[in-house]
């Protein structure tokens, strides 16, 4: 049986590990689970089926090659899921039927499971005239608003609410609200957002030209391009966001160039897509394939990755025709063209392994070498799929030939390309891997450097307690098991917050040679970056021809990332309401703060009597205003929330109003981490429509109630204060102290690959 942490045991049997409907294992070991993915896509081989189960297995045996968590979880259920990633979806058309038809696919799609890319570069910019109704549109962002709604609604298949990306030309007419748009905190938080960059507007910016914001022939304002430049990098100094896509070079390295246009990514940025995209992605573990690590002689295993490579290559080839699919349109364009996204995770602890420094010079050269393997032998693979099956319906073998990046292949995989075509359109990118990273034994992720060596997190028993564990990268783990748990690590043992941006800029540049896609990657800056130089990551970024670039830098606005400590100091406790029953900061291991997951068998008992409050809800649509009371429970010196009641005189709301309040105070009587009820409420959206309250949209009554709740769990110091600076850290083994996390609560939220990923529970919200 694989023998691995406690974290990658939790995140399998969560996520990846396959249950009935009343939640009993129906994968009893990890063993289960590859075989049966294995069996489910070596159905497609037909009366070949027995031994390609047998190589998939061994692929991913040891966890040496990963195919992406859909796949992970879906295949072989029996459950009608996709087990693609991502997709990008259909142009959106200038009119409200067809907004509105939009809107209605992206809601199966994220129903299924998966995120979704938008280009909203097709809608008027606000204030243009709208014919025939005598009105002025409300712009893409207003349309934004919409789609973050619906997303906040839809549960993606599994346990993770969906992700989505929206893009915006850099020459449209909204672009500057588009860049302002995260400045408020609460809006648009289910889109990463990302600006696509011409070429002309780069040159613009270069010669310091004017740049013209114009749509449809209409031409709305011109501004100098440096002031649009340097917009677009406050905001990203300030917030982390938008992003930045070179789609140009994006469209002109496409093998595809011939037969589709690009303006859209898949949410993390590592497969730019055409209308109705799919993303299908897998990695090949390099951690587990470097024999002699830490030794003179360390080297990878090239022919055991070739081997991986070319297995991979059919593995993913075949969820092509064993998955399903949310839309015809989906089916359709993933079969013309065949799209798949092989990458590599593990890249750093691979070249530790090797006794290689992330960014110096010897580790570029490796990663050159590695990664020509993997293109090279994928493109092979696929020829020799081609052979045997049949090369893309599209493929047209001129116009793939003429191909940018065909043309820097080796010319005996040019001519092999030539003589029998090629099964898949592309073939390489590299993805997000934090969460199958973690279950691969806690690898590092993708191409990103460690990003913490040590770090704590809270592990729940299954009597219901907690207790701390220290999770360690692989690599550490692997070095002291073979030297002494004593042995310091060595100045190869380089991790995210030691290296420069250009360390960062050059690994990723290296890497994207080598990858017909692109790749999804985070530079993480110190908090005291100066602006010119923050600005200078991006253009070195586009000069050594990276296809998009995103940054984050720790600050008030989105959170240390990482705090540096000297050893022994202490971390300061949260601050706290100053009320009667406020929590005392003396129990930091208090199992009834924010976000702990406690289990409980029995309910709280009542008291004969308790504190509370009651707050006046004034729904516009009703007659008679809410009163909603909740009282709060005493234990352990903390006041936690324990009933609700909802009055009013309206008695259309009785029924739902009586059956609401039942089950929350049901929920709120059996303990642990209630805050979850507040979330479920906001994210409710009436699709009549909701109301203006306060000078904000609140989608809808039931959402106004949560907003209700969680105002008062504030102020009894139940949940942190998000206006509180400095709140919610905790000390990682070491010096590190992490962002709390929107699903466990855990203040161990870290940012890499474009993507959010808790090291505590395992929540990303890419992958």
């Amino acid at each position: 049986m694989t023998q691995m942490a406690a974290i990658s045991q939790q995140i399998w049997d969560m996520k990846y590990r396959l249950k009935g409907p009343a939640g009993d294992a129906v994968d009893k070991t990890i063993e289960d689970s590859w075989h049966r993915v294995a069996a489910a896509l070596a159905a497609a081989e037909g009366e070949n089926h027995v031994i390609w189960d047998r190589r998939f297995f061994e692929a991913m045996e040891d966890f040496r090659f990963l195919p992406a968590g859909r796949v992970l979880s879906g295949a072989g259920s029996g459950r009608k899921v996709t087990l693609f990633n991502c997709f990008v979806m259909g142009d959106i058309p200038d009119d409200m039927a067809g907004i509105f038809e939009h809107l209605k696919q992206a809601a199966i799609t994220m129903q299924q499971g998966g995120g979704i890319g938008y280009d909203f570069s097709t809608l008027r910019p606000k204030g243009a005239p709208v014919r025939g109704v005598g009105a002025d549109a409300s712009g893409p962002l207003s349309f934004m608003d919409v789609w973050d709604a619906m997303c906040r609604t839809i549960m993606s298949a599994g346990s993770r609410r969906g992700a989505m990306m929206a893009t915006l030309r850099c020459d449209h007419p909204d672009i500057e609200a588009f860049i302002e748009a995260k400045r408020d905190p609460g809006r648009l938080r289910m889109f990463n957002l990302s600006v696509l960059v011409t070429e002309a507007f780069m040159t613009a910016v270069k010669n310091g030209d004017a740049w013209e914001l114009s749509f449809d022939g209409v031409i709305y304002k011109s501004l100098p391009a440096r002031d649009l430049w340097n917009a677009i990098m406050r905001a990203t100094y300030a917030y982390a966001e938008p992003g930045v896509i070179f789609i140009d070079r994006i469209n002109q390295q496409n093998n595809l160039h011939y037969c589709e246009a690009i303006h859209a990514t898949n949410p993390c940025g590592e497969q730019p897509l055409p209308p109705y995209g799919i993303c299908l992605l897998g990695s090949v573990n390099l951690a587990r394939l470097v024999d002699h690590p830490f030794e003179d002689g360390a080297v990878l295993d090239e022919a055991l990755f070739a081997q991986l490579v070319r297995t991979a290559v059919r593995m993913l080839d075949n969820v092509i025709d064993v998955s399903n699919y949310p839309l015809p349109e989906h089916r359709a364009e993933a079969l013309a063209k065949r799209r798949i996204g092989l990458g590599v995770t593990g890249l750093a602890d691979a070249l530790i392994m090797c006794r290689t420094r992330y960014g110096g010079r010897e580790a570029i050269r490796l990663t050159e070498r590695w990664l020509s393997i993997l293109r090279r032998e994928a493109y092979l693979a696929s020829v020799e799929l081609a052979k045997e099956k049949g090369p893309f319906p599209l493929y047209d073998a001129e116009a793939y030939l003429s191909g940018t990046t065909i043309r820097s292949l080796d010319a005996d995989v040019q001519q092999a390309i030539r003589a029998h075509g090629i099964r898949n359109a592309l073939l390489t990118s590299i993805a997000p891997t934090g969460t199958i990273s973690l279950f691969a034994d806690n690898v590092s992720s993708g191409l990103e450097p460690v990003f913490s060596f040590n770090y704590t997190r809270t592990m729940l028993m299954p009597d219901g307690s907690r207790r701390e564990e220290e999770v360690s990268d692989y690599a550490v783990r692997l070095y002291h098991r073979l030297h002494g748990e004593a042995a310091p690590l060595p100045d190869y043992f380089v991790d995210a917050q030691s290296l420069t941006p250009s360390d960062h800029v050059v690994m990723q540049a290296t890497v994207q040679r080598y990858i017909d896609s692109s790749i999804s990657k985070t530079i993480n800056v110190p908090e005291g970056i100066g602006f010119e130089e923050f600005k200078d990551v991006y253009l070195q970024a586009y000069e050594l021809g990276c296809k998009g670039c995103t940054t984050y830098r720790p600050n008030d606005i989105t959170g240390a990332v990482l705090e540096a400590r000297s050893a022994g100091e202490d971390v300061p406790a949260p601050p706290q309401a100053e009320l009667p029953f406020a929590p005392q900061p003396s129990r930091p291991t208090d199992p009834y703060e924010a976000g702990a997951i406690v289990h409980l068998t029995q309910p709280l008992s009542r008291p004969e009597e308790l504190p509370g409050a009651t707050y006046k809800v004034k729904w516009p649509e009703s007659d008679h205003a809410m009163y909603i009371t909740l009282n709060d429970i005493v234990q352990d010196g903390r006041r936690r929330p324990f009933e609700v009641f909802i009055n009013s005189k309206n008695m259309d709301h009785f029924a739902w109003t009586v059956a609401l309040t039942r089950m929350i105070s049901a929920v709120f009587r059996r303990g642990g981490d209630v805050s979850f009820v507040v979330e479920e409420l906001k994210a409710v959206f009436d699709p009549r429509g909701g109301q203006w309250m306060g000078g904000r949209y609140v989608p809808s009554l039931l959402a106004a109630i949560g907003e209700v709740i969680e105002r008062h769990m504030i102020s009894i110091g139940f949940l942190p204060d998000p206006t509180a600076q400095g709140s919610l850290k905790m000390a990682a083994v070491g010096t590190s102290a992490l962002r709390q996390c929107p699903k466990c609560g855990q203040p161990a939220l870290i940012r890499q690959e474009g993507c959010e990923t808790c090291t505590n529970c395992g929540y990303s919200k890419c992958s």
